[in-house]
């Protein structure tokens, strides 16, 4: 272990489920270096060895995810490398490869100005009072030092086959897809390319300054687009993604909104037909609609906290099939 001066990361980007500040302000290369470090340390000290590294298209995002990468080598981890590539591509990257520890480089569904941290260990989230734990670690200097490797592993196309298996349709639909320019756009077009039907492309160039509108379909605001697609080219639906690619916005062939809980009832009914009883997990933001949905389907339905971490490690402990 070296004891040095350690790092003070700025108190407001220690948040409850990630790290996240504005970059040249309360977040700098120096931070992604210092949370290699860090990170680094604590899962060398729980005898880990792999971690997985992601970034998305934000103009920052190189920079800090070139300092992390270094920073969790210095620790003795193997860093494997995924490049520029939408969030869910890291978890699956980090289970397949059995990674010890995974973090994406974003700022999810922020401005352009913003960016961060998503993190995993042991296959689990990374929040909570484990973020506070890391950030008095920091300011410690208590890093361990190893002769660690830095690696470039291509990962987005197991991904896309992965993706691909599920499609058992016999035919094809008409689909938008609205990428908003974030790092589901690569993704989304290898999709699109060799799913069967037709397939509208909008905004799929991965741009960080966002030029088409703020990457958050979860407002309605923003799937404007997607909605005059849909209807202009009589498609049987629209998807639009965030920044990172983790959140969908839907637009159905009438340019209805679906909104995320409607979504889930419906993968809720297609999974209660093939896991009869099932646990499904939803936060306390979703509509009563669902939960009495799930009821009738002969699900168990359960409320949750709000925040991704908290309902994943939920769905561990229950060994829930869904959740949203």
């Amino acid at each position: 272990m070296h004891g040095a001066a350690g790092h003070g990361f700025h108190p407001s980007i220690l948040r409850e489920y990630d790290i996240r500040g504005v970059v040249g302000k309360t977040l700098s290369p120096s931070d992604a270096l210092a949370l290699g470090r860090t990170l680094g340390s604590i899962v060398v000290s729980r005898g880990g060895s792999i971690a997985c590294v992601g970034y998305d298209g934000r103009m920052s995002s190189p920079v800090l995810e070139e300092e992390l990468a270094r920073g969790l080598a210095s620790t003795g981890l193997h860093v494997l490398r995924l490049g520029l590539c939408p969030t869910p591509v890291l978890y699956f990257a980090s289970k397949v490869l059995h990674a010890n520890c995974g973090v994406m480089v974003t700022g999810s569904h922020n401005p352009p100005e913003y960016n961060g941290f998503k993190m995993m260990t042991d296959g689990k989230p990374f929040f909570g009072a484990d973020i506070q734990a890391l950030g008095n670690a920091a300011s410690k200097g208590n890093w361990v030092e190893g002769a660690g490797s830095i690696l470039e592993v291509e990962a987005l196309d197991a991904y896309i086959s992965r993706l691909l298996k599920d499609y058992t349709a016999k035919r094809g639909l008409k689909v938008a897809w609205y990428a908003g320019n974030g790092a589901a756009g690569e993704a989304m077009l290898k999709l699109a390319q060799q799913l069967p039907g037709e397939h509208v492309l909008l905004n799929e160039q991965i741009d960080g300054t966002f030029p088409a509108h703020h990457p958050d379909p979860t407002i309605e605001a923003n799937l404007e687009q997607l909605r005059d697609t849909v209807l202009g080219e009589g498609c049987d639906m629209g998807v639009a993604f965030d920044g990172d690619g983790d959140r969908i916005g839907v637009i159905d062939e009438q340019g209805r909104v679906i909104w995320g809980d409607q979504i889930l009832a419906m993968l809720a009914g297609d999974l209660l037909g093939k896991i009869p009883g099932a646990s499904i997990l939803a936060d306390v933001k979703a509509s009563q609609m669902l939960f009495d949905e799930v009821e009738r389907l002969g699900g168990n339905p359960v409320m949750c906290q709000t925040g991704h971490s908290l309902i994943k490690t939920r769905m561990v402990e229950l060994a829930a099939p869904l959740a949203g």
